[in-house]
């Protein structure tokens, strides 16, 4: 059940993302640059531990997700991937799916951050896919606890009231974009 409601949360993303318009897809690249970046400059002031981290990173990626649930739950988001010596960028999608019996929409902003050029690379090239939460920094008191990297990466989810405890991105894919890279 989990997989048919991520497959019909992907299909619907795609469909949606199609275009083959120049000019929209400079307009799509650029805002989600701007994104990236207004999300990077948000988790720095909160967390300077982050900052450390991305400092020591290969690269990082960040992503904008909305996230709704009706018994069934959904979303999607874009996101760009970059390699911080050249600056090469691969622009990404992401979908989600699942059970919940909660009722409500929620907009959040992922950071990873990647420690080597594999896990970067495995992370672009192939997809993600999480199965389990992932542990975050929380609260301004707390903003620099657990600061390191875990198999490699280090997730961040941000949402309007700041940094979230845990990024529960249980049931999310990662992949390129066929129509922005």
């Amino acid at each position: 059940m989990k997989k048919l409601i991520l497959s019909i949360a992907l299909l619907s993303l795609v469909a949606c993302a199609s275009t083959s318009d120049p000019q929209k897809i400079a307009d799509k690249r650029a805002e989600i640059d701007a994104m990236a970046s207004a999300t990077l400059k948000s988790l720095f002031k909160e967390s300077s531990g982050a900052k450390r981290l991305y400092d020591e990173s290969y690269a990082y990626a960040v992503f904008s997700n909305v996230k709704v649930s009706l018994i069934i739950t959904g979303g999607g988001g874009k996101g760009v991937a970059v390699t911080k010596a050249s600056g090469k960028r691969s622009y990404m999608n992401m979908g989600l799916g699942g059970l919940n019996l909660g009722l409500g929409a929620h907009k959040y902003q992922v950071v990873f951050l990647f420690e080597s050029e594999k896990v970067f690379e495995d992370f672009v090239e192939y997809g993600w896919t999480a199965d389990a939460s992932a542990s975050a920094v929380a609260g301004v008191k707390g903003a620099n606890a657990g600061t390191t990297f875990t198999h490699g990466m280090a997730i961040y989810s941000l949402t309007d009231v700041g940094l979230m405890l845990t990024a529960d991105i249980t049931g999310t894919k990662y992949w390129k974009s066929k129509t922005l890279n």
